[in-house]
């Protein structure tokens, strides 16, 4: 990406459906940097474009929220809201799969598309935002300079892409401007 300007908005099933050989890259560029996001290397395109065929579908459903933040045309990162649907659980979302480009990274991208997808939860009526990620990563790090709370840790959760097993630790936040949020905010 140049130094253009960055968009970060929310994409219909529509429009991910036209994107989705930008969005396979950027998962497979994700995968093939060592991210712990499900899927381990080498991810060819047809499971990624598989995987993002899913997604699509939940959105259809109602059930995830998926951002993108662009740059003459060209995603350079995203991040996903799986919203709970049952009853009990329809106040809270689950932020998942953080993808930045290698060749965006450095530039705050994480950080914008994690306060769009806040901004949207809160704008769902959701109040409550929970997320994992690697015990010692850079989205650990992250997670914590936002703001998130650290709720517990769970060690060989997740297999990296040499077949280690790696600790993962588990985060929420609730929502500051949600009336439902009480005193607990941050």
């Amino acid at each position: 990406m140049t130094d253009g300007e960055v968009t970060i908005a929310p994409l219909s099933s529509e429009q991910a459906e036209e994107a989705i050989g930008q969005l396979a890259e950027l998962l497979m560029d994700a995968v093939a940097s060592g991210a712990s996001v499900g899927f381990m290397p080498p991810l060819e395109r047809p499971e990624a474009l598989d995987y993002w065929r899913g997604v699509v579908a939940a959105m259809r459903e109602g059930s995830r929220v998926l951002l993108v933040a662009t740059e003459n045309g060209r995603i350079g990162g995203s991040v996903q809201l799986a919203l709970e649907t049952r009853a009990n659980g329809n106040h809270r979302a689950e932020a998942m799969k953080l993808f930045v480009h290698r060749r965006s990274r450095r530039r705050g991208l994480a950080r914008s598309l994690m306060a769009a997808a806040e901004a949207v939860a809160a704008r769902l009526g959701r109040t409550l935002i929970v997320m994992d990620t690697r015990k010692g990563g850079e989205a650990e790090k992250l997670c914590e300079s936002l703001g998130y709370i650290r709720y517990g840790e769970v060690p060989q959760y997740a297999r990296s892409s040499d077949g280690t097993l790696h600790t993962t630790v588990f985060f929420y936040r609730l929502l500051p401007d949600c009336p439902q949020a009480g005193s607990d905010a941050r």
